[in-house]
């Protein structure tokens, strides 16, 4: 699951990453046509990015979302239940000690 996990996040940021080149290039060849200035192509790019940057947070809360909602489904243990339960056993532990 975790192995899935990362090559999708992978496969997303390289496509960020594709995207990204893709705009710079467009907006050079504009600036160089004289069809748009290297201040609004800056700017351009800087509205490019975060926007960007808040879709990436948009989506990587949709994924964290989800991702709890399919582990929650399969009944897996949190780490604070994990936790929980060694405190427990420590405790049993430590009363049968005590006992002996």
């Amino acid at each position: 699951m975790r192995d899935l996990f990362k090559k999708g996040l992978s496969v997303g940021l390289g496509l960020a990453s594709a995207s990204k080149d893709q705009a710079e290039r467009v907006l050079d060849e504009l600036v160089e046509k004289g069809q748009l200035s290297k201040e609004e192509s800056n700017n351009l790019l800087k509205d490019l990015r975060m926007k960007g940057e808040e879709s990436q947070k948009q989506f990587d809360e949709k994924i964290k979302r989800q991702l709890k909602t399919y582990l929650d489904e399969l009944e897996v243990p949190t780490k604070e239940t994990a936790q929980a339960l060694e405190d427990r056993i420590e405790k049993l532990e430590e009363q049968v000690n005590k006992e002996e």
